[in-house]
């Protein structure tokens, strides 16, 4: 099982220096990676499920904080959990992921995308909410055919984007492409796992029954679209305070990557329930000296 830590700039804040300490920490607790989340804007009344969100949280660009995490650590790869795709320019989205992986030396390599769920935000950025699925189908698309693409150029005509004979370099680091994982709570997320991403990465909220129906989805989906189940990687959100046996059960279910958070704001806290996590599960002993 591999273990990743999100790192949530709304509830632990934007200080760089604890950003710093918290994703050193993570790596020194030998945690495999490290996901920030993305919203890019909020606004009054903005609402996930029941929970209302304050407008004033301070959701920092997670790409850029990755690329400042990658300055400051080594072996930690980088994580999104969600980048809102449908509200990112696909073209311009290839250059900053093969950028940012070139420059950390292979390590942007869990970029999960999403659709998002607040309408607003796709009016800010001026996408129609509606038609976002099928955007973000098309930019998976289009940032595998640019990294994939050599010196002659690529040409993409879709209903959302187009553009003809062009090249974009750098590539990733030693390789034709990143891997792309689909979040999403929905069974039509599921789908488009299977059908496109490298693996799935389901919300928190859903019971053991739906959990199970869309990672079935996953599977079949990936089959249908002549790709080989067995390849996907399926990470879950887990608890800090996780036993070894809730573990072993993620590992039937078919999980393969277990991702937690700390409510802990203080440093000193953080380290205490790293540290604990990290000895439980025998981290400590994996990460290099």
């Amino acid at each position: 099982m591999k273990f990743g830590i999100s790192y949530g700039t709304p509830y632990h804040g934007v200080d760089p220096e604890k950003i710093v300490a918290f994703a050193q920490l993570a790596e020194e607790c030998g945690f495999e990676s490290l996901y920030v989340p993305e919203h890019i804007v909020l606004y009054p009344g903005a609402a996930v499920g029941p929970y209302e969100m304050p407008p004033t949280l301070p959701y920092v660009d997670p790409l850029d904080c990755l690329s400042f995490v990658a300055a400051v650590t080594e072996r930690l790869l980088l994580g999104t959990g969600v980048l809102l795709l449908p509200y990112h320019h696909p073209v311009i989205l290839a250059k900053r992921l093969a950028t940012i992986d070139v420059l950390s030396r292979g390590r942007m390599r869990l970029l999960t995308v999403g659709l998002g769920s607040l309408p607003g935000e796709a009016r800010a950025v001026g996408v129609d909410f509606a038609t976002r699925g099928r955007r973000a189908d098309e930019a998976i698309d289009v940032l595998r055919l640019l990294w994939a693409g050599g010196e002659d150029g690529v040409s993409f005509a879709g209903e959302f984007f187009s553009f003809d004979g062009v090249t974009s370099f750098p590539k990733p680091y030693e390789a034709t492409r990143l891997p792309i994982h689909v979040g999403g709570s929905s069974r039509a997320a599921a789908r488009r796992a299977g059908r496109r991403g490298d693996g799935y990465f389901p919300g928190g909220a859903l019971g053991p029954g739906e959990r199970a129906i869309q990672w079935e989805v996953v599977r079949s989906g990936a089959a249908e679209a002549g790709r080989d189940p067995d390849a996907l990687e399926y990470t879950r959100f887990g608890s800090i305070d996780m036993s070894v046996e809730r573990v072993r059960q993620f590992a039937a279910e078919g999980v393969t990557r277990i991702v937690v958070n700390t409510a802990a704001t203080e440093p000193d806290e953080q380290r205490e329930e790293l540290t604990t996590f990290a000895r439980r599960f025998g981290l400590l002993q994996r990460s290099p000296r």
